[in-house]
């Protein structure tokens, strides 16, 4: 197993919560490399965080990539260790790691975690990432095989949010709202490759369709392509086509929480 463990976790950073898991890596693996992923994800937002996490493991090293959200705690979820090609993924069996599973190839095998001799001692109920998944995820990087840490879990018992689609027919383009990031964009499950099969080109314009609601909205190649405030929809890093607008939140003023339906067309 490659020395390095990845964190993303939903604790913000104002508090000592990141750099106390960094301890107990550090203390345990000192020689390990640790990359924080992101640890803003908003509060129990455990859809965003798998989004984060698939879009983001195909650029990271082999290695233990902890993911660390859980709106209530982790009192009623299983700690789980999902192998996938040269990763292994570890958080609450509550979806999160299912997207970046599937990123890297699709799970091998999955275990639930239940060897105590490798948590910290006292466990505290409310902070599982420093007691559990933290020495779990150090004793993994210096060569601990997960198929140690308890039984075998079925692939098919695995919590896991449906895979995100798109669907192209009759001209149009139907999908929904993978995620929105903090400065409001909003990622559609929609690739650009669904839009250019349309014949749709950055420089064009798309009827975009909300619900009972249609807009045009310029197709460029940033969001810095039209004047401040304007929406805009372009290609971002992840290859998915997002709604933005130039300095401003386009998730509020359209309307468009995650998993909102769309549809795009090249407009007339």
């Amino acid at each position: 197993m490659t020395s390095v463990i990845t964190l993303l976790t939903d604790y913000g950073l104002e508090d000592g919560y990141v750099a106390a898991c960094h301890g107990v890596i550090a203390r345990i693996a000192p020689q390990t490399r640790i990359i924080d992923v992101c640890h803003l994800v908003p509060s129990g937002d455990v859809r965003r965080g798998a989004a984060i996490l698939a879009q983001t493991i195909p650029y990271l090293p082999a290695g233990v990539h902890v993911a660390v959200i859980d709106p209530d705690g982790g009192r009623s979820r299983r700690a789980v260790a999902v192998t996938a090609g040269d990763h292994v993924l570890l958080g609450p069996d509550n979806g999160v790691l299912s997207w970046a599973a599937q990123a890297v190839g699709g799970a091998g095998a999955a275990y639930e975690i239940t060897d105590e001799e490798l948590f910290l001692r006292p466990v505290s109920p409310t902070f599982l990432g420093r007691d559990v998944f933290a020495p779990v995820a150090a004793h993994l990087a210096a060569g601990r095989d997960p198929a140690g840490l308890g039984p075998q879990v079925p692939l098919d018992r695995l919590a896991s949010f449906p895979t995100p689609t798109s669907l192209v027919r009759e001209g149009v383009v139907e999908g929904e709202v993978l995620s929105v990031d903090h400065y409001g964009n909003v990622q559609l499950s929609i690739g650009a490759g669904d839009l250019a099969g349309l014949g749709a080109r950055p420089g064009g314009t798309l009827a975009v369709r909300l619900g009972r609601r249609q807009i045009s909205v310029p197709f460029r190649e940033t969001f810095a392509a039209v004047p401040p405030g304007e929406v805009v929809a372009f290609t971002d890093s992840a290859g998915l086509i997002a709604l933005a607008i130039n300095s401003g939140d386009a998730s509020q003023r359209l309307g468009l929480p995650p998993g909102a339906h769309v549809r795009l067309s090249p407009a007339p």
